[in-house]
């Protein structure tokens, strides 16, 4: 709360054993703290929990945007962050799923040659492309099935020398997987969770299983690990679905004895632990940034950016960026997702995001689609990474009291303006649900 130069925090420590949310009304400022399984009442078995611990400060003749950063860092006194600055691109937005090994070494020398010479090196990711049944038995790309098993398919072949052919070409190799999302034959059906069909990571066999794909993907040579779609594989829900209850009612765990909050924590400490050996990042993408504090490096701040709809990197980029930024090296590294490189978006638009990402302090990924690219445009995002490769002082948003998409931001103590709109404004008012679905679906045909 901010009024009259005063700003005043209220929050819970990270990594809490309850799934804590605030509600502020004219009455005040009330606290709720789910401490259910699932959707139904945890059971203690006579053990005490520690639901949240409570953290106010009030802060005098600062600005909201730095007294945020301040009470993240009451929050979070010990975040896990990375050595350098981590960016570089990703082929999600301009592949969309499809694409093979000769087209990700093409995405790694391009990157390559776009950071020659800087020293602090790029990471190449591998999004969801790679995995086994990506595809139809006929080779027809599949669009209803982004999960495991965790082995690759016939168009990317041996991973470990794939990661040593991205290496090779001085780019570092990182993957996305979803580690709850496995129809392996193998997997027994009590493994599951009934109301979404991902893997239950309350049992001792699921962690086991989420840990021997992590090492795999480790011993293959890969250092960052984007994993992705946990929450809502646990809960069945977006984020923007939850309110206040963050799954429905009538499930729990097979673990009755922890909270949600416990057994997400149990899970994102299992990755953390088969990761360490190998030196790999982690980027936690649809996962819960205050129970992932301290445990991951980096963290996605909203739903997807888009190569395909200026609307979605406003509202997932822009917004995000600018609401979570104070959470930046106090809780771990933020990622506000990429500059989707097409046709389909006026580079006039993605030069302003990309600009704001490589002088924000956070990582800027890019998708492109090499040899697209005008030669102008590509040495704007040549310049854009190379700026984004060394540390720099978090952006502020100036703005951000009076607008959910700021314009005005202060980058290294300079000021910078950006018009974010189309002529015609924001065309789409939800970007989720029906609506979504048939935007999607129309999207999906001109691709």
């Amino acid at each position: 709360m901010h009024a009259d130069g005063v700003t005043a925090g209220w929050g819970v420590r990270v990594r809490p054993a309850a799934v804590c949310s605030w509600q502020v009304d004219p009455e005040g400022v009330t606290l709720w703290l789910d401490v259910r399984c699932g959707g139904m009442g945890v059971e203690l078995g006579g053990r005490r929990l520690c639901a949240a611990e409570v953290v106010s400060r009030e802060y005098d003749n600062i600005s909201a945007f730095e007294a945020a950063q301040r009470f993240c860092r009451v929050m979070c006194t010990d975040p896990l962050l990375p050595k350098a600055p981590v960016y570089g691109a990703n082929n999600w937005y301009y592949a969309y799923g499809r694409s093979s090994r000769g087209e990700v070494l093409a995405d790694a020398e391009y990157l390559a040659g776009l950071t020659e010479g800087v020293e602090n090196r790029p990471y190449f990711v591998i999004d969801d492309c790679w995995q086994r049944d990506r595809y139809r038995p006929d080779g027809s790309y599949e669009e209803v099935y982004n999960g495991g098993p965790w082995i690759p398919n016939d168009r990317f072949g041996d991973m470990q020398s794939l990661a040593e052919d991205i290496a090779s070409r001085g780019v570092r190799p990182g993957i996305w997987v979803r580690l709850l999302q496995d129809h392996s034959p193998e997997i027994p059906e009590d493994w599951r969770l009934a109301h979404t069909g991902g893997l239950d990571p309350s049992r001792p066999e699921v962690l086991a299983h989420v840990a021997a794909v992590v090492d795999r993907i480790g011993r293959w040579g890969f250092r960052l690990l984007k994993h992705d779609f946990s929450t809502f594989d646990i809960t069945g829900r977006w984020g923007c679905e939850m309110l206040y209850e963050m799954t429905e009612d009538g499930w729990a765990f097979a673990d009755r004895s922890r909270t949600t909050a416990e057994i997400i924590l149990g899970l994102y400490r299992t990755v953390l632990a088969a990761a360490e050996p190998y030196g790999m990042l982690i980027l936690g993408c649809n996962t819960v940034g205050h129970l992932g504090a301290g445990l991951m490096h980096m963290h996605r701040t909203g739903d997807d950016t888009s190569g395909l709809m200026w609307e979605r990197t406003l509202r997932f980029g822009v917004n995000t960026l600018a609401f979570r930024m104070p959470q930046h090296r106090a809780f771990f590294d933020i990622d506000a997702d990429c500059i989707g490189i097409s046709d389909k978006i006026d580079w006039h638009y993605n030069r302003m995001w990309g600009d704001l990402l490589s002088r924000s302090g956070t990582s800027l990924f890019y998708a492109v689609r090499p040899g697209t690219l005008p030669a102008d445009q590509e040495q704007e995002l040549a310049r854009m990474l190379r700026d984004n490769a060394v540390p720099r002082k978090a952006a502020e948003p100036l703005d951000w009291l009076d607008s959910a998409l700021p314009q005005e931001w202060l980058l290294d103590g300079q000021k910078a303006d950006y018009s974010w709109y189309e002529p015609w404004g924001l065309r789409v008012a939800c970007a989720t649900g029906p609506v979504w679905e048939k935007v999607w679906k129309e999207v999906s045909r001109d691709l």
